[in-house]
């Protein structure tokens, strides 16, 4: 068994050739082009800390950014929708358990604190972190920290599913769609008319200022041409009033961004767009999931029906004597139970 650090990511794209790539890698959120994308437009000034374990043919990879000395962080931000090891390869769960605790052995040579979020554990990869990271000598601190709203399709049509919304979404949906003020359109091709349209939406809406735009700009002209963008626009009288970007794979839609404008939410433009784009993704796209991302915006009720709990890893190096003060904080505060005791 192999493990190696990188600090650049022309060095990582040699090591894993198509590992790390679309065909491979079936979330968004795993792949080397989302993962370098958000350093370079997102955290120049990080220096990254990539770490990289091999074993046959199976491997495990971590990619963090520095904090401080000797302290890291996931390399992930508000775009993101998980955070997790990435794997590739033949694999089981004892393996996977292996390779993440020669991964955090190697760690332990450059960081003395480390934090990761939001962790799904929905596929274990939490709880497995958790676990790889003691068996390696680490002390590990784990808490909720947000919520993810999603939808199981389960087989349904679009009709199936909005019959099952609450009274009051449905009654808005059709007296407003009656008034016949909105015209709405999905596009699946980037173009950069449509994007500025997007732009203009979000720039005049009660969302705070975009964190990248071109990031995100990027990601949309890249899942375009992979045919997995569909951009939503809404207008009265031919001004841009609600704009969504989605994305659509492997059975999956993540719906990364939403925003009207304030003067036009008398006619409901975002909520007759969502209509537009679940109808599509449902009917057209036959997605069996529908992810709204990470936090418990009240509306996102109304549309989704399950809930899945995002969690923060705190992975301190007992060995460290600048990791000594923070475990006893932590012990200390009764807000965490401390290290697994399984």
């Amino acid at each position: 068994m192999n493990s190696e650090y990188h600090n650049n990511f022309q060095s990582v794209q040699a090591a894993a050739g198509e590992k790390l790539g679309r065909s491979v890698q079936k979330s968004l959120f795993d792949r080397l082009e989302w993962i370098k994308g958000l350093h370079q437009l997102c955290l120049p000034n990080r220096e990254p800390l990539i770490v990289h374990c091999e074993d046959g043919n199976t491997s495990a990879w971590i990619f963090l950014v520095k904090n401080g000395l000797g302290r890291y962080s996931a390399l992930a931000n508000w775009y993101n929708f998980t955070y997790r090891p990435i794997f590739s390869g033949d694999y089981d769960e004892v393996t996977k358990l292996a390779l993440l605790a020669r991964l955090a052995k190697k760690l332990s040579k450059y960081a003395h604190s480390i934090e990761i979020t939001p962790m799904p554990d929905e596929d274990a990869s939490a709880n497995l972190t958790e676990r790889a990271f003691e068996q390696a000598g680490w002390v590990v601190f784990r808490s909720k920290v947000d919520d993810n709203h999603i939808l199981n399709v389960k087989g349904r049509t679009f009709d199936q599913y909005w019959g099952d919304r609450p009274g009051q979404l449905r009654n808005t949906v059709r007296r407003k769609a009656k008034k016949n003020l909105v015209s709405v359109r999905i596009e699946k091709e980037f173009s950069e008319d449509d994007w500025n349209d997007y732009n203009s939406v979000y720039q005049r809406s009660w969302k705070p200022e975009e964190g990248n735009p071109e990031f995100l700009r990027h990601v949309a002209q890249r899942e375009a041409l992979a045919g997995c963008m569909r951009l939503g626009l809404a207008y009265i009288d031919g001004e841009p009033v609600a704009a969504q970007f989605w994305t659509v794979e492997n059975g999956e839609a993540l719906i990364h961004k939403l925003a009207h404008v304030e003067h036009a939410t008398k006619s409901s433009p975002g909520t007759l767009l969502s209509v537009a784009m679940f109808q599509h993704v449902i009917d057209v796209d036959h997605v069996d999931m529908i992810d709204f991302g990470t936090g418990n915006d009240p509306y996102k009720r109304e549309w989704m029906e399950d809930v899945r709990e995002r969690y923060r890893l705190e992975l301190y190096w007992p060995n460290h004597p600048l990791a000594w003060l923070p475990i006893l904080r932590h012990y200390a505060s009764g807000l965490v139970g401390g290290p697994r005791s399984d």
